[in-house]
């Protein structure tokens, strides 16, 4: 499959499709999880369950979740998993606060590393991890053909 248009979040904007992604995420933030399961219908939840008994089965020591958003399934990879390290990376600064929110104070924060940047650069070496995943953020990579 060819994409031969660019699809952009924000039509009038000088900002990259990247850029754009970031500013519309840290716009949501507050709001994305209640938004995710009203627009999904809950899909959301379901294909975490599906991606969790998936790398149950695997057992990794080490957990990459790229584009993690407001962190639920790295939250659910450190509640279910026997992974010591696990990672949610994402562009949104916004996201990442929710995220950090939501294991602030509890046992799973040390468990769980938040950080921002970019999932078409990883700023890790090769083989950091034993399993790597991606739930909805493939939607908003700059370039869908590589």
């Amino acid at each position: 499959m060819t994409l031969d248009k660019k699809i952009t979040p924000y039509k009038d904007s000088s900002l990259n499709k990247k850029e754009q992604v970031e500013k519309m995420f840290d716009t949501i933030s507050g709001n994305y999880d209640g938004l995710n399961r009203l627009i999904s219908f809950g899909t959301d939840l379901k294909w975490r369950k599906k991606v969790l008994k998936h790398i149950i089965q695997h057992q990794p020591e080490s957990i990459l979740d790229i584009a993690t958003g407001t962190g639920d399934l790295a939250i659910k990879f450190a509640e279910k998993t026997k992974a010591s390290k696990i990672t949610g990376l994402d562009l949104s600064e916004g996201m990442l606060s929710v995220a950090r929110k939501k294991v602030i104070d509890t046992s799973l924060e040390s468990k769980i590393n938040f950080i921002k940047g970019d999932s078409e650069a990883l700023p890790f070496d090769e083989n950091s991890f034993n399993a790597i995943t991606v739930s909805f953020g493939i939607r908003n990579f700059d370039n869908l053909e590589n």
